[in-house]
């Protein structure tokens, strides 16, 4: 890979919260605030002037987003829900794994249409039974992929005609041709990360159309060109950032969060910091993202 590589990069933790498995930032610009989640410790996280606010969750929750009719939506191990976070309110409204014990949701992301996508995974990282779903604003769900080790991402195009979707157990990044109406269809492998090189998580898309890979266990964030050409390199301080998004009043820093789950006392002292979510400016801006339209 032709690797741009930028250790000289400022990058500073803005929230050492220690997350067993932080995981799925977004930017909510009516809030001005940056929320995520910490799947395995059970909370939810917001970052608004520089405080840090946190919610426990009933729920491991692997995604969520905000609605255009207020609250969030988010992807747990029990299903979707509907979440009010100051009533501590998680109303399931639909299981679409009901059919596949062991499994549950992991990451998601709203498309430039304000439809939801999620994708699962088996918890035991054991067999390929993860499946990607679409959930439109008529919360009609379809299951358009399916067999994934480990379903990360998706991330959308400026324009909203290609999705990108990794199976990270794979080491795989693919994108699909998305229509209008919410179809994906030639998917396609555009991205075989290497052994040894980290493993593709969580990931954002620029406004030139770029995709930011935060890659597990491989100690950076990788851009890639929308041709699948890795261009640039960010060195990061933790060993498994695992997922990326741009943020700010001008879109134009970039948050990573990261965990520190099965590292050793050893790793950790090496690491202090690891669980903690990032932010460094990558010269670049990102696209706003919309509401779950639901």
């Amino acid at each position: 890979m032709a690797n741009e590589l930028l250790d000289d990069i400022e990058i500073r933790c803005v929230a050492d919260v220690r997350a067993t498995l932080g995981e799925g930032p977004v930017w909510v610009e009516a809030e001005q605030a940056l929320y995520w989640v910490d799947i395995k410790g059970k909370k939810v996280f917001r970052l608004k002037d520089g405080e840090v606010n946190e919610w426990a969750t009933p729920y491991r929750v692997g995604s969520i987003a905000p609605k255009a009719s207020g609250g969030f939506v988010a992807g747990t191990d029990r299903g979707l829900a509907d979440v009010d976070l100051p009533g501590g309110r998680y109303d399931i409204f639909a299981d679409p794994e009901h059919d596949r014990p062991g499994n549950r949701l992991n990451d998601g992301k709203v498309d430039r249409q304000g439809r939801f996508w999620a994708g699962s995974m088996d918890d035991s990282q054991k067999r390929a039974s993860g499946a990607l779903y679409r959930i439109d604003p008529d919360r009609n769900i379809t299951r358009v992929d399916d067999e994934y080790r480990i379903a990360n991402g998706p991330a959308f195009s400026p324009d909203g005609r290609i999705m990108y979707h990794s199976d990270t157990g794979r080491g795989l990044t693919y994108a699909f041709d998305l229509a209008e109406d919410g179809t994906a269809t030639n998917r396609r492998v555009l991205i075989r990360h290497p052994a040894g090189s980290g493993h593709p998580d969580g990931m954002t898309v620029d406004q030139e159309g770029h995709i930011w890979i935060a890659l597990w266990g491989g100690w950076c964030l990788r851009r890639f060109a929308p041709s699948g050409e890795c261009v640039r390199t960010v060195r990061l301080p933790v060993q498994q950032p695992s997922s990326c998004a741009f943020g700010g009043p001008n879109l134009d820093r970039l948050f990573v969060t990261s965990a520190r789950e099965d590292l050793t006392e050893e790793e950790l002292r090496m690491q202090p910091s690891a669980g903690g979510l990032f932010m460094l400016e990558a010269g670049v801006k990102g696209i706003a993202e919309l509401p779950f339209a639901g």
